[in-house]
């Protein structure tokens, strides 16, 4: 992979995690998960380039982004769709999603990151908080994604580096 800056990113970050999805990959000792996000973002926090991921507090990637420090966001292309939406269906505490889908794991900025994505984004986790339905300011956000009451844990990292194909 190549290295670039993230400020030199020519694909539209709406586009890459909204409609493409991305596939959140974290390690803690030798057990790596991935799990497909739709929700998120990228820009400045901080004084520094910022990724802006969310995940349910019953997801496993949940627990190991929890104890690891870096975590990468990657995105593949449409032919993946298929594999993506595995990782996003199944859960990493009942087998290897990786080895399901063909995916292999190589390291980049001490981040593990899929090596089958088409771009990477390395990331350093700065800050956590779980979402708290009290202060949703538009009504009915609550009740269309949150009827269990399961809010997203918000996780604001360091981009320390971007890489594409």
């Amino acid at each position: 992979m190549k290295k670039l800056s993230v400020y030199d990113l020519t694909q539209n970050p709406f586009s890459l995690i909204g409609k493409s999805w991305a596939m959140i990959t974290t390690r803690d000792g030798d057990k790596t998960n991935t799990m497909t996000a739709s929700w998120g973002g990228v820009g400045i926090m901080w004084g520094k380039p910022a990724a802006f991921i969310f995940i349910r507090p019953q997801r496993f990637t949940r627990e190991l982004i929890d104890v690891s420090g870096n975590f990468s966001i990657c995105f593949f292309p449409e032919s993946q769709r298929e594999k993506l939406s595995y990782c996003g269906s199944h859960s990493g505490r009942d087998g290897d999603k990786l080895a399901h889908c063909g995916f292999t794991a190589s390291t980049l900025d001490d981040a593990p990151v899929l090596d089958q994505a088409e771009l990477v984004l390395t990331c350093k986790k700065l800050y956590r908080q779980q979402l708290d339905g009290e202060f949703f300011c538009v009504p009915g956000i609550d009740e269309q994604y949150y009827a269990d009451h399961d809010y997203h844990y918000m996780y604001v990292a360091e981009i320390l580096s971007a890489y594409e194909k």
